[in-house]
This record gives structure tokens, C-alpha cells and sequence, in this order.
């Protein structure tokens, strides 16, 4: 166990099994579906009202996680019926279901603004792959068209069968502050970005209960990238004061039910965990650019594992974030040429030999969500 692992506390010893579900707070249950990736579960909530049950995130798209819902249908709503869904964010395993369960129990879906609209436009992003500015996105960082041919053609987990029912074609909005009430229960949404644009998360103070779906994971961190669709975005510089603002609005005490691994108790220490780790790679990325470097080139010093495909894609985007966040702060500077943006340290200290090594390597086994 690392130092950072050993500041966390897990209270359950051991995860519900898929289609099977485990209360960890009065009317508050805990459930798993699998994912097709190294990753490979994603945790979902129900909550219990007075009339009717609140579903927060879906699953991933395809007939396994149908079964596991129709098995919960069958075995753990006590007669309720489901009276809405909650989506946290727009990403495939949060609402690959959305349709599926909105249409089987006639259940409005709850989103942010942002989510919603992202939700809808995210798979045509890759259907795009042939537009000059993706094009431009790929060739600007450093890798070649032929990458860019192989994740039009790559088939993804992710990608909607006939059978899969689209996100519904209409919805209720959730913004920062508002209050869900949910049985003899208030949830606040508080509104974080980076991970995705308008990310929703719902604390209860009553019930010590923060469900903070991919914005807080105790163990592995959620991918913040610049997208071809936004390529001038600074998510990162979101990422960062979102954790500050998490760590002000959310006390000490809060049991945290995340979207992956297991929930937790110490989200003061998680939230100062991740922004170490963002500053730690930004530091690296600083070190490694004291002569002019194009974006793919800085992937190794991040990740230790070989990129490819899907995961080049996300690393990729990654690493921009952190440039971008770099040159908010005027750290580094970025300049074009050939086709190719290079990036350059501003800080003269970094030529120094006793100014380098400041930052920690990065660990072997990065997860890329």
C-alpha cells in the first residue's frame, strides 16, 4: 500500500456482485456493471423514494448490462417503480442505458446542460474522422494520418448496435446548488468540469453521502483531454478548481461513492492527492521542454505503458491538456511550424542540473478513462 493509498479508507469489504446490489446508507444502494476495457466495472446507485426508485448512471450500452438491470428489476425494487435517472456526465458507460431504462419505465432523464447536448453529439465525433479539423488536431500533436485512418476504421466497444436505444430526445436539467429531493432525502448537485464539461455530482448532508461519479475516484485518476471538437480548450485549469472547490463545498466526514473502484472516506486527502498529481505532470512536461517538443514525443514521460489506439488517443489528449493548462500560466510556450505545434519551457531555471528530477515518476500501471 502506498502513502497516498493508506490515507484512504474503505468501509466495505467487498463489492456487490453484477445484478446483485448492497445498501451502504438507509434507502442508498450500491451496485456494479462490467465494462468491456481494462476497466472493468463501472458502480452505479439506486435511491429510494417514497414512491419510486432514482437511478444515477446506466452502464454501458449492449444486452449483458440489460440483463443485469432486468435481473435488479426482478429482485431488488421491492414493487417500486423507476420514476427517474440521473445521469453524472455524458461518457458511453454512464449513459449507455439512458434509453433503454427512460423507455422501459417511461423515466425522465436528469442531466446538466452541457452533458446532455455532449451526450448527443459525442457518437459523431469519431463518424467526423475525415474533417480537416480533425485532421489538423492529429498532425499538429505530432502523429501521422495513418493513425487517424485506424480510429475511423477501429470498431469501439463503445459504439451503438441497432439494438441499443439513444439517449432520450428530451430531458430535465440539473445545475450547480440546485436541491433533488429524493424520498425524506436532499441531494445538492455540485457541478465540477475537466473530466467532461458540466460533470454532476450530488451530496446529501444528511446522510454524509457524496455520489461524485468520475470527478473523485480514490484510486486511479479520470482522463482530462483536449478534444479535436474544442481544440483550444484549457479543461485542465477547470480540473484543477473544480478540487478546490470540491474541497471547500464537501467536509471530511463524507463517505464517497464513486463511478469506479470502491467507496471511500478521506475525499480531503484525495482531492489534495489529485491536484499534486496534475501539478507533479505539469512539472514533468515543463522539465522536458527545455529545447522545443512536439506533443507526441512527451507521451513517454508521462506514461510508462506503450500508447495505442484508443489509449494513444486519450494520453494524447492528456498531455495537451497539461500543455495548455502550462501556457495559461505563461510556463510554456507553443509555436507552429511544418504543420506541427512545438512546445518550449519559459522558466530559464530549468536548464539548471539542481533544478531537475523535482517531479515523482509516473506509475507503471496508468488507467486511462
Amino acid at each position: 500500500m502506498t502513502n497516498e493509498e493508506s490515507q484512504l479508507t474503505y468501509p466495505f469489504s467487498k463489492p456487490p456482485e453484477y445484478g446483485e446490489t448492497l445498501e451502504v446508507a438507509p434507502g442508498v444502494h450500491w451496485l456494479r456493471m462490467p465494462l468491456p476495457m481494462s476497466l472493468n466495472h463501472i458502480n452505479l446507485y439506486l435511491l429510494e423514494g417514497n414512491n419510486g426508485w432514482t437511478i444515477v448512471d446506466t452502464g454501458i450500452r449492449g444486452e449483458e448490462t440489460r440483463e443485469h438491470w432486468r435481473n435488479i428489476f426482478a429482485t431488488c425494487l421491492r414493487g417500486k417503480p423507476v420514476t427517474q435517472i440521473i445521469c453524472t456526465h455524458m461518457h458511453p458507460d454512464h449513459t449507455g442505458q439512458a434509453g433503454f431504462l427512460s423507455h422501459r419505465w417511461r423515466a425522465p432523464l436528469l442531466m446538466s446542460y452541457s452533458e446532455y447536448y455532449q451526450a448527443r453529439l459525442m457518437g459523431t465525433m469519431m463518424e467526423d474522422g475525415n474533417n480537416w479539423f480533425m485532421s489538423d488536431y492529429f498532425e499538429r500533436a505530432g502523429l501521422s494520418i495513418e493513425f487517424l485512418e485506424q480510429m475511423r476504421d477501429m470498431r469501439s466497444q463503445f459504439t451503438p448496435e441497432p439494438e441499443d436505444l439513444p439517449i432520450p430526445g428530451s430531458y430535465i436539467r440539473l445545475s450547480d446548488g440546485e436541491e433533488v429531493h429524493i424520498g425524506r432525502n436532499s441531494w445538492e448537485v455540485v457541478v465540477g468540469n475537466g473530466h467532461s464539461p458540466e460533470h454532476v455530482c450530488l451530496y446529501c448532508k444528511k446522510l454524509k453521502l457524496l455520489i461524485s461519479g468520475d470527478q473523485i475516484l480514490p484510486i486511479i485518476t479520470s482522463n482530462v483531454s483536449v478534444m479535436p471538437t474544442e481544440p483550444l480548450g484549457n479543461p485542465m485549469l477547470g480540473w484543477m478548481q473544480s478540487h478546490q472547490k470540491f474541497k471547500l463545498r464537501i467536509p471530511k466526514d463524507t463517505l464517497v461513492l464513486p463511478a469506479h473502484n470502491e467507496p471511500f472516506y478521506g475525499v480531503q486527502e484525495r482531492l489534495q492527492q489529485l491536484i499534486d498529481h496534475h501539478e507533479d505532470r505539469m512539472l514533468i512536461l515543463e522539465e522536458n521542454c527545455v529545447e522545443p517538443q512536439i506533443a507526441v514525443d512527451l507521451l513517454p514521460h508521462l506514461f510508462k505503458r506503450e500508447l495505442e489506439a484508443h489509449s494513444m488517443f486519450m494520453g494524447l489528449g492528456e498531455c495537451i491538456a497539461h500543455l495548455h493548462c502550462l501556457m495559461a500560466h505563461g510556463r510554456i510556450e507553443r509555436t507552429l511550424k511544418d504543420g506541427r505545434y512545438f512546445y518550449r519551457s519559459v522558466d530559464p531555471t530549468l536548464t539548471d542540473p539542481e533544478m531537475s528530477g523535482r517531479h515523482k515518476e509516473p506509475k507503471e500501471a496508468t488507467v486511462i478513462i
